[in-house]
């Protein structure tokens, strides 16, 4: 046996419960993206029937830049706390707990009656969903040592958000379409109510199995062995961690600054396309909902692909810039040119932006759980996670809202696009400057 290639000695197989585990765990990503991506697609809608705003207005781009920045905050605090907790409490305990915050919260959200009980319900999801993605990956990381193994299964698991984004891309077309014969709801018919109720369905299975799902081992060894280390956030800035901890929580940022800052405002600006500003508003939401599947099949592929590169790229810098350098020149450039004027590249062009954007949060899924030991796992995650991506990089959407009424152009969806495209370029240059001072991990195995 000493005489077998180490490449060909057999992989532990995977067993019936771990199947079960990685559906559940694909189910949970798709569903955290779901909630997620369901702002872009209702908040105009929600606005003209709550606010009573016109669209450009600066109060419509107020309430725009609350709806996605204010549940963020909420998320990138209370995931922190939540982070904490996966490493103090076990990451089984707080999934199941995330998972019905959210879906309630989701529930809920369909029935608002005011920006207010909108902004609210929206933070809770935001919570949920923040705190459901950390102890996921903690989860998944932990139940699959081998290397190859868990870089395979936590990729393709990742991947599933993107069908996330699809499926709430054709329930808003479902809803747009059919919500007129479906019941009423404050007594009219909003497509935004029907796919913000939507959420709540593919979080039943979820409630109904992860509780009969096992603990990570590994955490649950050191726990009854006493030898677990209680969690400390100060730990993430011992000198030999404090690096680790800034570059991935600003790098995490600028991967999400390019999708709150740019891609998500597309619902906004495609109906001030020539081809589109001329129909009636419910025309102008089923393309809407066109442009956004693209964005969301470029997406899925981006997933995969990554999945597929992480196995084969050892380079974790490498890896990243394979997305990182094409993304930045691209992802400007559709929003300073189609963005404006041409929605049959535009639809092209946003699914390759979602390709290389997209793809980056997979990224961090894998190269995080690598870089920290079990007692700190979770709460380090939370700190690139929602410190960086959800407070941090999410104030993007603000920044874009806000240059918005600066900005040159003809019309308001075309100030929109050229404020996009200034962050856009900022974020991907912010993430790839940053990206030569990202450590590599060490070793394959995870840090004990």
């Amino acid at each position: 046996m000493a005489d077998v290639p180490e490449t060909a000695q057999a992989r532990p197989h995977i067993t019936a419960v771990q199947w079960v585990i990685c559906v559940v765990a694909a189910i949970g990503f798709a569903f955290d993206i779901y909630a997620l991506l369901v702002l872009p697609l209702i908040v105009r809608p929600a606005l003209l029937e709550l606010g009573k705003f016109r669209p450009g207005t600066p109060d419509f781009n107020h309430w725009v830049g609350l709806l996605f920045y204010v549940p963020a905050m909420a998320g990138g605090v209370f995931g922190m706390i939540g982070g904490y907790l996966t490493d103090l409490c076990g990451r089984r305990r707080i999934l199941v707990w995330s998972i019905l915050m959210y879906a309630f919260s989701a529930l809920a959200a369909g029935y608002a009656t005011s920006l207010p009980m909108l902004l609210f319900l929206r933070c809770t999801t935001f919570i949920g969903v923040s705190v459901e993605f950390v102890a996921a990956v903690a989860w998944l990381a932990e139940l699959f040592p081998d290397p190859k193994q868990r870089e395979a299964v936590l990729g393709y698991t990742q991947a599933f958000s993107s069908f996330g984004g699809m499926m709430v891309t054709a329930a808003y077309y479902l809803s747009v379409t059919y919500g007129h014969s479906l019941w009423a709801i404050n007594g009219g018919h909003e497509a935004w109510r029907y796919t913000l109720l939507s959420g709540v369905i593919p979080a039943i299975p979820l409630i109904i199995i992860r509780p009969f799902l096992p603990e990570s081992p590994m955490w649950q060894q050191k726990k009854a062995a006493g030898t677990l280390r209680r969690p400390s956030f100060a730990e993430l800035f011992r000198p030999q961690y404090r690096r680790t901890t800034l570059i991935t929580a600003w790098m995490y940022a600028c991967s999400y600054g390019a999708a709150f800052g740019a891609i998500q405002h597309l619902p906004r600006i495609v109906p001030g396309l020539p081809e589109v500003a001329h129909l009636a508003r419910p025309a102008q939401e089923v393309v809407v909902s066109k442009v956004q599947a693209y964005q969301e099949t470029g997406g899925l592929v981006g997933r995969v692909a990554l999945a597929l590169l992480a196995v084969y790229i050892v380079g974790r810098r490498k890896l990243l810039r394979v997305f990182q350098i094409p993304g930045l020149i691209v992802v400007p450039l559709v929003f300073f040119y189609p963005a404006k004027d041409n929605l049959e590249v535009l639809k092209w062009g946003v699914a390759l932006a979602g390709f290389l954007t997209v793809a980056q949060f997979s990224f961090w899924g894998n190269y995080l759980p690598r870089v920290y030991p079990t007692y700190l796992r979770g709460t380090g995650e939370s700190f690139a996670a929602n410190i960086g991506g959800r407070m941090l990089g999410t104030s993007a959407a603000l920044v874009t809202t806000t240059l918005t009424n600066q900005m040159p152009g003809g019309s308001a969806s075309a100030q929109l696009a050229n404020a996009a495209a200034l962050v856009a370029l900022l974020v991907y240059a912010g993430g790839f400057i940053a990206s030569f001072w990202l450590p590599e991990p060490q070793h394959e195995e995870l840090p004990e």
